[in-house]
C-alpha cells in the first residue's frame, strides 16, 4: 500500500497547487499576500483531502463536501465574488479531475479490461499504473486550463457562467456515477459513462474559452469607448475655449485703443501703472499664433502660457492650412496630448534645460508634425507600438494619439536617446 499512499499523496499535491495557482489568475484581489493565500489553499487542500480519502469511507460521497470546501477557501483568500469562484473551482474539477481521470479510465479499460480493478492487502483498489497514467493526464490538462486563464483580467458573467454550471453539473452527474462504481461498489465504470463525461468536460472546455474571449472584446469596447469619451470632452473643451476666445478677440482692438487714448490723459503715477498692468494683461493676443487651425490655435496658446509658468521656452512652427482632412477632434488628440506630455517631462529638468519644439506641416506627400524635448530617462530608441515602452511619458494619452494618426493610416513614432525625445507622426495627404 506505501506505493499506494505515495501516489496518492502527489495526485493530491497537484489538487492544492492547482487550486492555488487558478486562484492566484483567475480571482481578485487577495485578501493578504499571495504567498500566504497559496499555502493556505495548498495545506487545506492536502489535509483535507487526504483525510476524506484514506480516513472516512465516504467514497464518492465526498465530492460534494471538498467542492464547498473549496469555495470556503477561495472566499477566505479573495474578495472576488462567489460566482467567480464558483467558476474557478469548476474549471479547476474539469481540468484536473475529471478529464484526466476520465482518459486514464478509458485507457486502462481497454489495456486491463476487469483487471483494473485488484485487492491490495483487502481493500479493493485500482492498479498503480492507472494512478500514473492519471497524473501524467493531470499534468497535461492543468498546463492547458494555466495557458487560458494566466493573463485572464476579466469578470465571468452571471449569464455565462450559468451556462457553465449546467455543463459542469452534467459533466459531474457522469462523473459521481463512474467514482461512486468504482470507490463504493469497487466495479468498473460503464464505458459510456466515462465518454459522456469526457464530451461535457470538452464542451464545458469550449463554453469557457468563448466566455473569455467574449469578456475580452467587451473589455476592449468599454475601453474604446472610454477613449473615445475622453477625446470628446477635450474637443469640447477647447471648442468651448474657442468660442470664449473669439469673444475676447472681438473686444480686443477696442480695448487696446482705449488704453492708448486713457494713457495720453494720465494725470496721475496711480493712473499710468493701472494702465500699464492692463495692457501687459492683454498684450498676449498681440502673440497669437495663426496656424491655419482654429483648434490648434487655441491649444498653442494655452500650452504656450501653460508652459511659461512652468519655466519652459516653447517654440512652434506649425502650418495647418492645407490640412482640413484632419477633424479638429484629432488635432485636439494629437497636439494637446503631445504638448501636456512634453511639458510634463520638462518640468523634471532644470530651467534652462526645459525646450521644446514643435514643427507641424506639409513634408512633400505627407502632413509631418515632430515634437522633441529632453528627457531625463534614456530610453533604447524604439518604433514599437507596444504602450508600455512609451510608459516612461507619463501620458495617458499617447494611445489616443496612435488612435487618432492611426485612423488617417499614419505613423506614430517615439525615439529616446542622449538626453533627448522626439515624437513624429506622418500622415499621408489624401
Amino acid at each position: 500500500m506505501g506505493l499506494y499512499y505515495c501516489l496518492d499523496f502527489i495526485i493530491t499535491l497537484t489538487d492544492g497547487i492547482g487550486l492555488a495557482v487558478l486562484g492566484r489568475c483567475f480571482l481578485k484581489p487577495p485578501r493578504f499576500s499571495l504567498k500566504v493565500c497559496d499555502c493556505i489553499i495548498s495545506i487545506s487542500v492536502l489535509l483535507i483531502a487526504w483525510g476524506l480519502t484514506w480516513f472516512s469511507e465516504m467514497g464518492a460521497y465526498k465530492m460534494p463536501l471538498l467542492f464547498a470546501f473549496y469555495v470556503f477557501l477561495y472566499k477566505i483568500c479573495y474578495r472576488d465574488s462567489v460566482y467567480q469562484a464558483i467558476t474557478a473551482i469548476e474549471l479547476f474539477y474539469t481540468a484536473l479531475v475529471v478529464l484526466p481521470e476520465n482518459i486514464s479510465t478509458i485507457l486502462a479499460t481497454g489495456l486491463y479490461g476487469d483487471a483494473m480493478i485488484i485487492s491490495v492487502e483487502g481493500n479493493s483498489i485500482g492498479r498503480w499504473e492507472v494512478y500514473v497514467m492519471t497524473l501524467f493526464f493531470r499534468i497535461f490538462t492543468a498546463w492547458f486550463a494555466y495557458m487560458a486563464v494566466k493573463n485572464f483580467q476579466y469578470k465571468i458573467k452571471r449569464e455565462d457562467s450559468l451556462v457553465l454550471t449546467f455543463l459542469f453539473l452534467s459533466t459531474m452527474t457522469f462523473y459521481w456515477i463512474s467514482t461512486f462504481n468504482y470507490l463504493n461498489l469497487s466495479k468498473n465504470s460503464n464505458l459510456m459513462i466515462e465518454i459522456g463525461s469526457s464530451g461535457f468536460s470538452v464542451a464545458f472546455f469550449i463554453i469557457f474559452l468563448y466566455s473569455k474571449n467574449v469578456s475580452y472584446l467587451r473589455e476592449q469596447a468599454r475601453q474604446k469607448q472610454i477613449t473615445i469619451d475622453q477625446m470628446n470632452r477635450q474637443f469640447a473643451y477647447y471648442r468651448e475655449k474657442l468660442r470664449d476666445e473669439e469673444r475676447v478677440r472681438s473686444v480686443y482692438h477696442d480695448m487696446k485703443n482705449h488704453l492708448l487714448v486713457l494713457q495720453r490723459q494720465i494725470d496721475s503715477k496711480e493712473t499710468e501703472n493701472m494702465v500699464k498692468n492692463l495692457q501687459s494683461q492683454i498684450e498676449m493676443y498681440e502673440d497669437y499664433v495663426h496656424t491655419g487651425s482654429d483648434i490648434l490655435d487655441i491649444i498653442l496658446k494655452e500650452k504656450t502660457a501653460l508652459a511659461k509658468e512652468k519655466q519652459t521656452v516653447l517654440s512652434v512652427a506649425a502650418d495647418l492650412g492645407d490640412m482640413n482632412f484632419i477633424e479638429p477632434l484629432d488635432i485636439s488628440t494629437i497636439f494637446g496630448n503631445g504638448l501636456d506630455n512634453a511639458i510634463e517631462a520638462s518640468e523634471k529638468l532644470s530651467p534652462d534645460k526645459r525646450i521644446i519644439l514643435v514643427k507641424a506641416g506639409k513634408l512633400r506627400d505627407f502632413f509631418s508634425v515632430l515634437i522633441e524635448n529632453n528627457c531625463v530617462q534614456e530610453h533604447v530608441s524604439t518604433k514599437s507600438r507596444a504602450a508600455k515602452q512609451d510608459n516612461f511619458l507619463h501620458g495617458f494619452g499617447l494611445s489616443n494619439m496612435r488612435q487618432a494618426v492611426e485612423k488617417y493610416d499614419g505613423q506614430l513614432t517615439t525615439k529616446c536617446e542622449n538626453g533627448k525625445f522626439t515624437l513624429k507622426i506622418l500622415i499621408p495627404i489624401p
